[in-house]
C-alpha cells in the first residue's frame, strides 16, 4: 500500500480534508495529514489567503519541511489547491517521490515559478473543475494540460469535471460537490493502488 502526505488548502485543516484522508486510507493506505496552520481553519478562501499572508511563506515551508522530515521515501505527496502547491514542489524537488495527486493545482514544469523539471518515472494525477476560478481560469489548467502532454499519458492524468467550484471534494464546505468528490476519491484510490 502507499504513504501519503496530504496537504491541506487555504481554509486549513478542516473536517472535510480530514474526512477525505479517511476515504483513502479505507483503501489500505496510511495517510499523513499535517495541520501547517497550527489549528486556524479560516472561514473563506480569502480570509485564508490573508493567513498565509500574516504566517508568512518561510515559516509555512519551514513547518512542511519538519511534516516531512522524519518520514521515509517513497511517499505521493497529495494536497488540495495552495498544498497542491507544496505537494507538487515535494514531488519534484524531495528524492525518492512514489507519486503526487493534485487536487485544483498545478505549477508550470517551465518558467519562473517552476520548481524544475518533472522528475523521471514519477507518476502524477490532476483533478479539478472546468470552469473553477482558480484552477480553470488563473492558468492552472493549462499547466496541467502541458505537464500531461511533456511526461505523457502512461505517468500523468488529469480529470476535469464539470463546474465551477473550487475546494468541491471537501465535505465540510458550502462549495463539496458529492458527485464530482466521490469520483476523485475512487481515482485516488485507483492511483495509489498502482502505487503498492
Amino acid at each position: 500500500m502507499a504513504e501519503v502526505v496530504l496537504l491541506h488548502h487555504v481554509q486549513g485543516l478542516t473536517d472535510g480534508i480530514r474526512a477525505f484522508a479517511e476515504e483513502l486510507r479505507a483503501g489500505g493506505h496510511t495517510v499523513h495529514t499535517p495541520d501547517l496552520f497550527d489549528g486556524e481553519l479560516p472561514p473563506t478562501i480569502d480570509e485564508g489567503v490573508a493567513h498565509i499572508k500574516s504566517v508568512g511563506g518561510e515559516l509555512l515551508s519551514e513547518r512542511a519541511d519538519r511534516a516531512v522530515a522524519d518520514l521515509p521515501q517513497g511517499l505521493v505527496y497529495a494536497g488540495f489547491s495552495w498544498g497542491a502547491g507544496t505537494a507538487q514542489e515535494f514531488a519534484q524537488t524531495r528524492p525518492g517521490a512514489r507519486g503526487a495527486l493534485l487536487y485544483e493545482s498545478c505549477i508550470p514544469i517551465t518558467g519562473e515559478w517552476a520548481f524544475g523539471p518533472w522528475p523521471d518515472g514519477v507518476p502524477v494525477q490532476i483533478h479539478g473543475m472546468d470552469k473553477d476560478p482558480f484552477f480553470a481560469l488563473e492558468g492552472d489548467i493549462d499547466a496541467a494540460r502541458t505537464l500531461v502532454e511533456t511526461v505523457g499519458s502512461e505517468l500523468a492524468e488529469l480529470f476535469v469535471y464539470p463546474g465551477d467550484r473550487h475546494l468541491f471534494a471537501d465535505r465540510s464546505l458550502p462549495s463539496y460537490d458529492a458527485d464530482a468528490a466521490a469520483l476523485v476519491v475512487q481515482r485516488s484510490r485507483e492511483f495509489l493502488d498502482r502505487m503498492s
